[in-house]
């Protein structure tokens, strides 16, 4: 399928958000250009804020291992009562005692309070494991491309399929029309019989009502591409591109293995997890690791702000994990038994990966075998008309033969049409298993 249009960021946001007016012209590059907008297919916008929570979320992890500044400025005036702190005994000095109620005082502090992680290992595996998990995400993204692509792909081989369909049934009743006016000829001639034309007009109208059928299902194919798409579904659609053969060299399977695990998206977004578990496993086990952190703060204080006096802090701590109830050990045991389901899960994406390739590949092959084949019953059906024709025309037969023959080139035609689109089909679940769907839209 060739591409034929080219599509502008501008253009492509427009027919994504608005009414199609009139019929847009539509190839296979175009209707995907326009689904892989944010604004297109809604899947891509998910994928998008995916992406964007994952970079968040590496935004959290590393503000662990940055330091936390903090202001305070408290003003107040109070009141204590000293019986609560303990002050509550007498002294043995005649005239002399401690109230039990000091103040009301004042009391001002403006004060900056910082801290800094120094060292935390398990802080670091889960800044790593977020870090990765941008790359899981953004290997997800292009999973979900890659998906739309090949869902646009094949609602537009169904529509290519339904305008073939769409033309075989006009070109049926173009035919039946020429054979009912031969009928009618030669019965008015004296040479035919009403039997031939009634049989004539039973052909047409067969072919009548097969041609609303057809044009049914292009109705319906055509609203599941706008869908498809994310475009309004009250626009018209015509396609630039035809239903064809196109004979591909498609090389070796262990060539096209080799490709679709370099360049697979679902592989390496579930490696990406898998490298993500393994850090999530490991900043779950240093926990066990002593932890160093340093603080300090810096102020004035004093009954008020004219005669305040600076202070200051600062320090080291160490914090060395002794015993938590065994919540430690449950979140490790945890952690390893996701690493385990992750590296269990990329197993089977290697697999499912191997199967794609390979049915595809052999599907290929297949389906180019089963559209000669059809090219060749669609030639001599034609021929056998043309020879029906003849012969009924010089009166050697009657029309049951034409009838026949008329029959079997229809149910050729669409053997034909069935057999190009498992072809191109059969070519796009090739280039999906191969992680290369996005470069056959564009050829």
């Amino acid at each position: 399928m060739r591409a034929l249009v080219f599509v502008s960021g501008s253009l492509l946001f427009a027919q994504a958000n608005e009414p199609v007016q009139g019929t847009l012209p539509l190839s296979l590059k175009h209707a995907v250009d326009i689904a892989l907008t944010p604004e297109g297919s809604p899947r891509i916008a998910i994928a998008v804020e995916t992406i964007k929570q994952a970079e968040m979320r590496k935004a959290e992890a590393r503000a662990a291992l940055l330091p936390d500044l903090e202001a305070s400025l408290n003003d107040r005036r109070q009141t204590t009562n000293l019986h609560a702190f303990g002050f509550n005994f007498a002294i043995p000095i005649p005239g002399l005692s401690i109230p039990s109620i000091v103040g009301p005082f004042s009391v001002f502090d403006a004060r900056a309070t910082a801290s800094q992680t120094v060292f935390d290992f398990s802080s670091i595996k889960r800044y790593q494991a977020s870090k990765v998990n941008i790359n899981a995400a953004k290997d997800d993204f292009d999973t979900t491309k890659n998906q739309v692509a090949d869902q646009v792909a094949r609602a537009y081989a169904v529509t290519l399929r339904a305008d073939a369909a769409l033309e075989t049934a006009r070109a049926n009743i173009e035919l039946s029309q020429a054979l009912l006016k031969t009928a009618q000829d030669q019965k008015d001639a004296g040479t035919g019989t009403g039997i031939e034309v009634v049989r004539a007009q039973v052909q047409l109208t067969n072919d009548k009502q097969r041609l609303v059928v057809a044009q049914d299902d292009r109705r319906r194919a055509a609203l599941n591409l706008l869908r498809t798409m994310g475009l309004k579904l009250d626009g018209q659609v015509e396609l630039t591109d035809k239903l064809s053969y196109h004979a591909a060299e498609i090389g070796t399977i262990e060539a096209a293995l080799a490709d679709a695990r370099k360049t697979r998206a679902e592989l390496k977004a579930q490696q990406d997890r898998e490298s993500s578990a393994r850090l999530s496993y490991d900043a779950t086990k240093w926990e066990r690791l002593p932890s160093v952190g340093a603080s300090a703060d810096y102020g004035s204080i004093g009954s008020q702000l004219i005669g305040s006096m600076p202070t200051y802090t600062y320090g080291l701590s160490v914090r060395v994990p002794v015993f938590d109830g065994g919540r430690r050990d449950a979140r490790k045991i945890e952690s390893l038994s996701q690493y385990r389901q992750e590296r269990t899960r990329t197993r089977d994406v290697e697999q499912q990966v191997e199967l794609d390739v390979r049915l595809a590949f052999d599907s290929v092959r297949s389906a180019a075998t089963e559209v000669e084949t059809a090219q060749d019953g669609v030639q001599l059906a034609e021929q056998e008309v043309a020879q029906a024709r003849r012969r009924y025309e010089a009166g050697v037969t009657n029309s049951i033969e034409v009838t026949d023959a008329q029959t079997r080139l229809d149910r050729a035609r669409n053997n034909h049409i069935n057999a190009l689109y498992d072809y191109n089909v059969a070519r796009i679940d090739l280039a999906t298993a191969t992680g290369r769907i996005r470069e056959y839209v564009n050829q």
